[in-house]
């Protein structure tokens, strides 16, 4: 369902990282694996609770190194194909701050041009942090989503 959301306000939160990707898979298998599909290649199996509909909250869990990580969120703007856009929510990661995730998806040849902006973290830290994971975890989505 294509629609948007108002976002919350970063005014007073301008760390912001950016990084892109060439991905293997279509912009519409990205899509699913960003909205209805996340359990199958980031979040621990059967921890997703979700509606990709603008407006509607998601929860998931990671595990990392035998602790679980609860990601919570809602999305702002859904474009199937073209672009996911949620608020990203964890403890340890954005320290409890709403931060905004923005993927944008593009055909690329047989692929998909992958943009991805996460915006509005509490400091500098928190932005390094996610701007070393990011490339990591679209590797491995890279690596799990294998074009149809």
């Amino acid at each position: 369902m294509a629609g948007i959301i108002e976002p919350p306000d970063l005014s007073r939160r301008p760390w912001q990282l950016t990084t892109e990707r060439r991905m293997a898979a279509s912009p519409a298998q990205l899509y699913r694996a960003f909205t209805d599909q996340i359990d199958r290649w980031f979040a621990a199996p059967g921890s997703l609770l979700t509606r990709a509909e603008v407006g509607t909250a998601f929860y998931f869990a990671t595990e990392h190194e035998g602790e679980r990580h609860p990601h919570y969120g809602r999305y702002l703007r859904l474009e199937p194909g073209r672009l996911v856009e949620l608020t990203w929510l964890t403890a340890g990661g954005t320290q409890g701050v709403e931060t905004v995730l923005t993927v944008e998806l593009a055909p690329h040849g047989a692929g998909t041009h992958l943009t991805l902006t996460h915006a509005g973290f509490a400091d500098r830290a928190s932005k390094d942090r996610h701007a070393d994971a990011w490339p990591r975890v679209l590797a491995h989505l890279d690596a799990t989503v294998r074009p149809a």
